[in-house]
């Protein structure tokens, strides 16, 4: 059986610390789909159409990316994860209290899929404190984005800014 696995955010934007968790995950399982969460109540820079292309054209440069599929979806990941015969799903912890919200929801999607596992991988230390919306705040002010995204990121971030 080939290992599945699902990693799921909203990335608004995609930052190099998920791209690092995608390197991380492909070294692990035999592919991944990564899957940008559309959330109507949620209200995002980009939408979910740019999201994915973002997300496609950030993957382009990586020899691992043959092992990617990225997908978009709205409702319960693990329902989506269950259409994508996925058994497993990525989570990022950056810190403690990332942990303790994935935990409890690695928990909830065990009682209604047991048969999907949660793994928790953790970025390269130099990536744990970057996050999308300290991206976003950068980017607002003109700062230099280089080390937080990669350069079509940053460069869709200043279009969105200017």
């Amino acid at each position: 059986m080939s290992k599945v696995a699902l990693y799921a955010g909203s990335f608004d934007p995609v930052t190099n610390g998920h791209l690092d968790i995608l390197e991380r995950a492909t070294k692990l399982f035999d592919k991944v789909i990564v899957t940008v969460a559309v959330n109507k109540k949620k209200q995002t820079l980009f939408t979910g159409d740019e999201r994915v292309q973002l997300l496609e054209d950030s993957l382009k440069s990586y020899s691992w990316s043959d092992k990617m599929e990225v997908a978009q979806f709205t409702g319960l990941l693990i329902d989506f994860a269950q259409k994508k015969e996925a058994n497993i799903l990525i989570r990022g912890a950056r810190r403690v209290s990332d942990f303790e919200y994935e935990f409890q929801m690695a928990l909830t999607n065990r009682r209604l899929a047991p048969n999907i596992d949660t793994v928790f991988l953790m970025p390269d230390e130099k990536y744990t404190f970057t996050s999308a919306s300290i991206v976003r705040e950068i980017a607002a002010w003109g700062g230099d984005l280089s080390s937080f995204v990669p350069d079509n990121v940053a460069e869709a971030l200043q279009n969105k800014y200017s």
